[in-house]
């Protein structure tokens, strides 16, 4: 029987995606729009910062993957990756957020430098992290319990970033979004490395190779491009962080230049009233307030906390239906809502508070099903190949997650060149647009990034891994353990 997994474990190993969320919700929600608003670096040098320093972390997953598998510690493989990337993990995060007094080619310097190095302390980080979910139990139960709460805590620092963020740039820059950035981002980074410790500390791996296994790279690639879930995953990863990047990085746009100020001020009262004066006392409404940040962040926080809902749910689902057909549910249900984005009125805030909630839980439902699938994809080449290597299972799909961000990024970006975004001057939050360029923001939140949904639900009706064949490689493994004496 497989070892229980304490709360205190799946608390433990869940702070680490909430650390690592707190730069990369920020690196996909608001880093473009610093970027270009607060930074001053033009939307062409932005495409090519996100296409490169994505694909060079990319490209550095299967070097982390293949070291990773070859780390041997007496705290095992992973974790301590973890602990000795904590610190420069918060530090390049903090990095990627300041703002030093250059010229135009040094701050398109700094950016390159600092984006870069954090994409290599990314990879260094959360492919030993991403692996360790596959080596603490290989039970399926304890498994979604283990991913469920790991998302409820990734969901939780993702009402942090996309809730307060903002209103906290807005609060501590009193008008300069450039120290907002510097002391919010130092917060997120501090907690971030505290969350990395706790992770080292409160975990534990339990799932070993077979100790008469060869390590050989090359037998590991071969396995893996043989392995036709993984490359069905891939895809998987490459599309749906191609969606997540558009649709993320344009939002705040879409808040700012799209709904109507009078609206969203009048919602905030209204909604201040109700709460006592509350969210006036914290800045969010009030004579003083950025109507836009307060409904972002308002809209932001209520559907996060749908996204919980969508997890819990998604649990219950994934034990009736299998984590491929609640995939699909979740996304066809998400893309549905996306799209409904576009046909809102400029004055309809009340129905995009319904929309951002009833897209959350959708995508909450979707949420931690492909991570989870991922760990049975390294059970998978395990139970084919006798031969678990599962840092570089997981790297190969952490590269697709890289390529969709690249993509994903680079296309926001153009988009935003396209349809002639100007930026506003140094000190200004706020510039109008011409019709033209808000047409382009509206089709970038919802039509454009629903498209690579689309393509996610044609990919999924190729993975194979069905539920039936989830408890054979369970059970068949577990016996294959207990004859080599590694369970």
């Amino acid at each position: 029987m497989a070892e229980k997994i304490s709360i205190r474990e799946k608390v433990g190993f869940s702070l680490g995606d909430a650390a690592a969320n707190f730069i990369f919700q920020t690196i996909m929600l608001l880093q473009l729009s610093f970027y270009t608003n607060t930074f001053g670096i033009s939307a062409a040098a932005i495409a090519v910062l996100f296409l490169v320093g994505r694909l060079v972390g990319a490209f550095a997953d299967p070097v982390m993957g293949v070291i990773a598998d070859r780390t041997q510690t007496r705290w095992g493989k992973f974790r301590p990756w973890i602990l000795w990337t904590a610190l420069p993990f918060g530090i390049f995060g903090f990095l990627a957020f300041y703002t030093p007094d250059m010229e135009q080619v040094g701050k398109i310097i700094w950016a390159f430098a600092t984006y870069i190095l954090l994409m290599l302390v990314y990879s260094a980080n959360n492919i030993p992290y991403s692996a360790l979910s596959g080596v603490i139990t290989g039970d399926q139960k304890q498994r979604s319990s283990l991913f469920s709460v790991r998302f409820v805590f990734v969901v939780l620092a993702t009402i942090a970033i996309q809730g307060f963020a903002i209103p906290m740039v807005n609060h501590f820059g009193k008008g300069d979004s450039a120290k907002g950035y510097m002391i919010t981002m130092g917060i997120f980074s501090v907690l971030a490395v505290l969350f990395f410790v706790l992770t080292f500390s409160w975990t534990k791996e339990r799932i070993k190779p077979n100790p008469e296994q060869k390590q050989s790279l090359k037998q590991d690639i071969s396995d893996l491009l043989h392995n036709g879930p993984w490359v069905i995953m891939f895809l998987v990863f490459v599309m749906m962080f191609i969606f997540l990047a558009i649709r993320n990085g344009m939002l705040l746009f879409y808040f700012q230049y799209y709904l109507d100020v009078p609206s969203m001020t009048s919602f905030m009262n209204t909604l201040n009233n109700g709460l006592g004066g509350f969210l006036e006392v914290i800045g969010l409404a009030g004579t003083n307030a950025d109507a836009a940040g307060s409904v972002f962040g308002i809209t932001n926080i209520f559907g996060q906390l749908a996204s919980i809902l969508g997890i819990v749910v998604s649990s219950v689902l994934v034990k009736r239906m299998g984590k491929r057909n609640v995939f699909i549910i979740g996304l066809v249900m998400a893309i549905v809502f996306a799209f409904m984005f576009y046909i809102v009125t400029p004055s309809g805030i009340f129905m995009i508070l319904v929309l951002q909630i009833l897209f959350n839980f959708s995508w909450g439902i979707t949420m931690p099903v492909p991570w989870s699938m991922m760990a049975d994809v390294a059970d998978y080449s395990d139970w084919k190949y006798n031969r678990r290597s599962t840092a570089i299972v997981f790297a190969g799909v952490v590269i697709g997650l890289k390529v969709g961000l690249a993509v994903g990024g680079a296309i926001s970006s153009m988009l935003l060149k396209w349809y002639g975004y100007v930026a506003p001057p140094a000190k200004v939050a706020w510039l109008a647009q011409t019709p033209h360029t808000v047409e382009g923001i509206r089709l970038s939140t919802s039509i454009y990034p629903a498209l690579a949904v689309i393509i996610m639900i044609g990919l999924l009706f190729f993975y194979k891994i069905t539920k039936s064949k989830e408890l054979q490689m369970q059970n068949e493994l577990a016996e294959r353990r207990k004859v080599s004496g590694n369970a």
